[in-house]
C-alpha cells in the first residue's frame, strides 16, 4: 500500500503564516555572548520603567501574599466567568464601563486572535496601517484574511474608497513602533467613518495608560457595536511574564465574545495578580500610574536630547519608547542592534516592521542610569565601528598607494576641507587615533555624552602632504600592521612633533 506524500492536513494558506519571533531575547543574548542575564539591559521591550507596583511599598501590594492566596486554589478550575477580574478591569478603566463590557484575555495576542476568529471569513479584507504591531497580520492571516496595508498617514481621515469593502481596521493608539497618539477627537472621527462604511474598528490601547488615558474612546463602545478596544496590563505594570489583558466592547458583543473565547483562558495566578493590580485606588489615575507617566515624560525628553546630539533623528513620542531614524548612520539597524547586544544592551531592530527597511530602531525609555548606559553603549559601538573602518580604509589606501602614491586632496568628500586647503586626504581615518598627544593640536573636549573625548579637529600634522608621504612609505614597508603603526609613530611622528616644540 503506497503512502501519500507531501500531504498537509491543514488549510493551505497556513503555510504562509510566520510564528512570533519575539520573547526570550535576554536569555538568547546571554547564551550567545556569554553575558550573565542580570547584566543585560533590555531596552527592546517597552515596559513601564517605573518598575512594578510591587517595587513601591506605598501601593500596599504584597506579591508573596497574593501568590499564596492564589495557590490555595491550585486544585480548582478557575471560575470561567472571571467576575473579580472583570469588575477590577471595569473599575481600572472607569468611563462608565461595567464588568459586562469586559472580555478577559491571556495577553494581547489572545485578544487579537479571539476577534479575528469571530469576525473574519476567508477572503475578508483587513486594513492594517503601516508600520504597526505585527500580530494583527499574523492572527488575521490564520483565518484567511486578505491583508491590505495602508500608510499610517492616512489616519484618521482615511478615504471612504479605502474603507469600502473592508471587514476590519486595526488602529494601534498610541502606535507601536512610532509612538504617535491620536487624540480622542481624531479617533471619534475615524470611528464615525468606519461605522458609516460598515467597518469594524479594533483599537489597540495597550500603551495608553503610559501615554495619556484621557484620550481613550473606551466609553464609546456601548453605542457602537463596530468598536472593539484592547488593553494590555503587562506593559503598564511591567510584568510581561504574567500574561494578562482584556478587551472592551458593548455588552452585546462582549457577551458573544465571552461565549466564544477559550474556557479558563487565564490561570489562577495571572487572575489574582492582575485583579490586585487593577484594584489599586484610582485605576488609570492611581498614584503609581501618575508617577509612571511623569517619569516616562522626563526620561523620554532626556533620551531624545542625547540621541539628537548623537546625530540620530528620534521621532516625537507620546509613550515609553522612541522610534529612531538612523539613516544618516553608516551602520544599518541590524548591525547596530547586534553590536549593542554584544555589549549587553538590547534595542529593537525595526526591520521586521512593514516597509521600514533597515533605517530604524526602537529604544525603550528606561531609568536615568539605564538611559545613560544606552547612550554610552551607542557611543562605544560607533567608536569601535570607526576603528574597524579606519583599519579597512588604511589597508585599502595602502594598496592604492603602492601603485599610485598618496591619495591627495579628496575634493569630492562632503567634509573637504576638514582641516585646511590642500590637505592630503589619504588618512580620512587617522591610523594613530587616539594619539592623546597634545603636540598634534589634538585635545580633550566634552562630547555629547557629557564625558571627555579626544578631538582631532585642530590637528594638521598627519594631513600635511610631505608627512603623509613619509608615513605611507613606512607603512608599506612594514605591511601596515598594528605594530607597524606604533613603529611609524615612534620613527616619524615623534621627531616631527619634537622639532615643532
Amino acid at each position: 500500500m503506497s503512502r501519500q506524500t507531501n500531504f498537509i492536513p491543514l488549510r493551505e494558506h497556513l503555510l504562509k503564516v510566520q510564528p512570533c519571533k519575539h520573547g526570550g531575547l535576554v536569555r538568547k543574548t546571554s547564551q550567545k555572548y556569554n553575558i550573565p542575564e542580570a547584566e543585560i539591559l533590555d531596552a527592546s521591550a517597552s515596559l513601564n520603567p517605573y518598575g512594578t507596583p510591587f517595587d513601591h511599598p506605598y501601593t500596599g501590594l504584597d506579591m508573596d501574599k497574593i501568590l499564596y492566596n492564589a495557590l490555595e486554589r491550585i486544585g480548582q478550575y478557575p471560575d470561567n466567568r472571571y467576575l473579580d477580574f472583570r469588575n477590577a478591569a471595569a473599575a481600572f478603566v472607569g468611563k462608565g464601563i461595567t464588568a459586562e463590557n469586559i472580555i478577559p484575555g491571556n495577553g494581547s495576542s489572545e485578544i487579537i486572535r479571539l476577534v479575528a476568529e469571530t469576525v473574519i471569513e476567508k477572503g475578508d479584507k483587513v486594513l492594517i496601517p503601516s508600520p504597526t504591531f505585527s500580530e494583527y497580520e499574523q492572527q488575521c492571516s490564520i483565518f484567511g484574511a486578505e491583508i491590505q496595508y495602508i500608510k499610517q498617514e492616512m489616519l484618521p481621515d482615511i478615504p471612504a474608497n479605502i474603507l469600502k469593502g473592508a471587514r476590519l481596521l486595526f488602529v494601534c493608539n498610541p502606535n507601536n513602533p512610532t509612538g504617535k497618539l491620536f487624540t480622542r477627537e481624531e479617533m471619534q472621527h475615524l470611528l464615525n467613518k468606519c461605522r458609516d462604511n460598515g467597518v469594524i474598528i479594533f483599537v489597540d490601547e495597550a500603551f495608553i495608560e503610559l501615554a495619556d488615558p484621557s484620550q481613550t474612546i473606551v466609553d464609546l463602545v456601548e453605542d457602537n457595536d463596530n468598536l472593539f478596544i484592547q488593553r494590555s496590563l503587562t506593559k503598564a505594570f511591567a510584568i510581561p511574564g504574567i500574561r494578562m489583558g482584556f478587551g472592551v466592547a458593548s455588552v452585546k458583543i462582549a457577551t458573544l465574545l465571552n461565549n466564544a473565547r477559550l474556557s479558563w483562558n487565564i490561570g489562577i495566578v495571572a487572575e489574582a495578580v492582575s485583579t490586585a493590580l487593577m484594584n489599586m485606588e484610582g485605576g488609570c489615575y492611581s498614584r503609581y500610574m501618575i508617577e509612571s507617566r511623569e517619569m516616562i515624560a522626563r526620561e523620554r525628553d532626556f533620551l531624545m536630547e542625547k540621541l539628537e546630539r548623537r546625530g540620530f533623528k528620534p521621532i516625537k513620542s507620546s509613550v515609553n519608547y522612541i522610534f529612531v531614524d538612523i539613516s544618516d548612520l553608516s551602520m544599518d539597524s541590524v548591525e547596530l542592534t547586534e553590536r549593542m547586544a554584544k555589549h549587553g544592551v538590547l534595542i529593537r531592530d525595526c526591520s521586521s516592521f512593514q516597509d521600514l527597511g533597515k533605517n530604524h530602531i526602537r529604544i525603550a525609555v528606561r531609568t536615568r542610569a539605564e538611559n545613560e548606559r544606552i547612550i554610552n553603549c551607542i557611543r562605544e559601538v560607533i567608536q569601535e565601528w570607526g576603528r574597524e573602518q579606519a583599519i579597512i580604509y588604511l589597508q585599502r589606501n595602502l594598496a592604492e598607494a603602492r601603485e599610485k602614491g598618496p591619495v591627495g586632496s579628496n575634493r569630492e568628500c562632503n567634509y573637504y576641507p576638514c582641516h585646511f586647503e590642500g590637505q592630503d586626504c589619504t588618512f580620512c581615518f587617522c591610523p594613530f587615533y587616539p594619539c592623546l598627544d597634545e603636540r598634534t593640536e589634538g585635545k580633550w573636549i566634552v562630547g555629547s555624552s557629557g564625558k571627555e573625548v579626544w578631538s582631532c579637529l585642530e590637528c594638521r600634522t598627519v594631513h600635511e602632504p610631505a608627512v603623509v608621504q613619509k608615513i605611507i612609505s613606512a607603512l608599506i614597508a612594514e605591511n601596515g600592521s598594528e605594530e607597524a603603526i606604533k613603529k611609524v609613530w615612534k620613527d616619524i611622528m615623534e621627531p616631527i612633533l619634537c622639532s615643532s616644540q
